[in-house]
């Protein structure tokens, strides 16, 4: 489990992580969401112990990053799928990691076939594609069978089959009780992938939710009815103080109320439904009413 309290980090006069506290559970997949700019990459370096808080604690299993004996046995994790050595292979950069933690050389060859490098795996690593560098990072977040895997943007640069093998690796690392924390701005992968959202701006905690919680709650999440008595639903749910509007002659859309609620009253008051289901929001629509007020780099509509 990654535990945050009160975590803080300041470069002069600009604070970027602030005052951040959450904990990131074993058994799902956690989703890091938020703006450029909003402190998700600096909240990571700072949980590795690559940064140094200004304010609070970042842990992992409860002890700081620096106190973890062989830490790629505990926590793995992919920042940056091209900071390693360019001219040193795949194979010899994942091989000086193991050595580096008393990883068996074994281990090499099994995550670089898990991660599908096998017979890539002594090219170097300057000479690899984007989507090829993000699988060796890939493979040395898995090297040490940790119990803990954060990936920053673990998707980048993969065609279609190498973005839908990460949605099904995320989900089965989380399925073995792993602690899977992920940042992305893919918002329609991470709402097939993720359990739980976690979403910042501006340094600071938006949301902390289970998925189906972040979307219910946009705007756009509705109820639709449709029913012979628009006027007697919609005049019930005006007394209820419940917020609709027509769609058609038979159809009404309320917003802000669970589907039980509306067929409930439509029960209680005699109203014959044909059809009651919720329009969902999607996650990104959901996430751009979440962040409106925290977008620092937002880039003019064309037209405007």
């Amino acid at each position: 489990m990654i535990s945050l309290r009160g975590l803080g980090k300041r470069y002069g006069a600009r604070t970027v992580v602030d005052d951040l506290s959450l904990e990131v559970k074993p058994g799902a997949v956690t989703g890091f969401l938020g703006p450029n700019g909003a402190g998700k990459s600096t909240t990571m370096r700072l949980i590795l112990g690559l940064d140094r808080p200004t304010a609070g604690t970042a842990l992992i299993g409860g002890v700081p990053y620096h106190r973890i004996r062989n830490p790629l046995r505990t926590v793995g994790a992919l920042l940056d799928a091209r900071a390693l050595h360019p001219g040193r292979s795949g194979q010899a950069h994942l091989t000086a990691m193991a050595r580096s933690n008393g990883i068996a050389r074994s281990r090499v060859a099994e995550v670089l076939e898990t991660v599908g490098l096998g017979e890539a795996a002594r090219k170097r690593a300057g000479a690899l594609s984007l989507g090829m560098s993000q699988r060796l990072g890939i493979a040395g977040a898995l090297l040490g069978d940790p119990e803990v895997l954060m990936f920053d943007e673990p998707v980048n640069g993969l065609d279609p089959d190498g973005v839908r093998w990460v949605r099904h690796l995320m989900r089965s690392l989380a399925d073995e009780g792993r602690t899977v924390f992920v940042s992305s701005h893919l918002m329609s992968e991470m709402q097939l992938t993720a359990d739980h959202l976690v979403v910042i701006g501006k340094g600071r905690l938006i949301m902390d939710a289970p998925l189906a919680e972040v979307i219910a709650r946009s705007s756009l999440t509705a109820v639709v009815v449709r029913t012979p008595h628009a006027a007697g639903l919609s005049a019930r749910l005006d007394t209820a103080g419940i917020r609709w509007e027509r769609l058609g002659e038979n159809e009404l859309v309320a917003t802000g109320v669970a589907i039980e609620r509306v067929g409930d009253l439509a029960h209680e008051a005699g109203i014959r439904l044909h059809e009651l289901r919720t329009r969902e929001a999607s996650l990104e629509q959901a996430y751009q009413e979440l962040t409106a007020g925290s977008v620092e780099y937002g880039a003019r509509r064309a037209g405007a």
